[in-house]
């Protein structure tokens, strides 16, 4: 496959797994590492890719990646951080779902559970979660996000601040190595704030594409919430906070 075939399909494979490595690239494209080092270089000089010890990652933005492409990246590793999330909650709670993929995901895992009382601003969990009859949800007010259908801004805190949740399960578009969830709309900052100082607990699901994307505004630190569920082993750096802070990491297959 010549180079400029080959170029967009490495785009592809990032938009669906968030990050490639060499030795993976040279496998499926059956060309030597060099050769895939050489494409990675030429991508990363045209910026279009970021690169990272081993492989790239899609470029650190001010802005998010289309939703339509965050659905699609590492799928399989989202859907099992959401079915391990979903055996830890209980039946006959009140509990807050926020934007994104991974929330998302859990509400998928959540349609067998009974007597949930759900609220979110996330007009695609309200619709995952119609489908279970024994759920109650609530959607927040606020300003209509089309690019993913979230509502955000003063009406949606105005909303999460007359509750108490038992439980809030909430993801964030890059983890820093510091421990910083991090997020790229203010409006939406807000609102992940107001939903932390609202709930008795804090669940965060975040998937390992996380680890090596960046965003400019900053959610709180994982210290700050109760667990943290992942797919993949953290970086020393997060290891060690998360055990200083007794924020609980949990993974698929614990």
């Amino acid at each position: 496959m010549s180079q400029t075939l080959r170029h967009p399909e490495i785009l592809e494979i990032l938009r669906r797994d968030g990050k490639v490595t060499v030795e993976q690239l040279a496998d499926h494209f059956q060309v030597t590492l060099q050769t895939v080092r050489r494409d990675l270089t030429e991508l990363a000089d045209s910026r279009q890719i970021e690169r990272v010890h081993g492989g790239a990652i899609l470029p650190a933005r001010t802005t998010n990646i289309r939703y339509e492409d965050r659905k699609t990246i590492n799928h399989a590793g989202k859907s099992a951080i959401a079915e391990r999330c979903a055996q830890d909650i209980p039946d006959d709670i009140s509990l807050f779902l926020n934007i994104g993929t991974s929330t998302e995901a859990v509400a998928r895992a959540l349609l067998n559970h009974k007597n949930l009382m759900v609220v979110t601003n996330n007009m695609n969990v309200a619709a995952i979660l119609a489908a279970n009859p024994n759920c109650e949800i609530i959607v927040t007010g606020g300003h209509l996000r089309r690019a993913d259908n979230g509502l955000i801004g003063n009406p949606a805190i105005e909303t999460i601040e007359k509750f108490k949740f038992d439980l809030a399960v909430i993801g964030c578009s890059a983890l820093d190595h510091d421990g910083d969830m991090l997020d790229y709309d203010m409006q939406e900052i807000g609102v992940s704030q107001a939903i932390l100082a609202q709930s008795r607990q804090t669940y965060v699901v975040a998937d390992q594409t996380k680890f090596t994307r960046s965003a400019p505004v900053k959610i709180a630190s994982l210290r700050d919430v109760d667990r943290f569920y992942t797919d993949a082993t953290l970086p020393r750096e997060l290891s060690q906070l998360c055990a200083d802070h007794g924020t609980k990491v949990i993974s698929p297959s614990t």
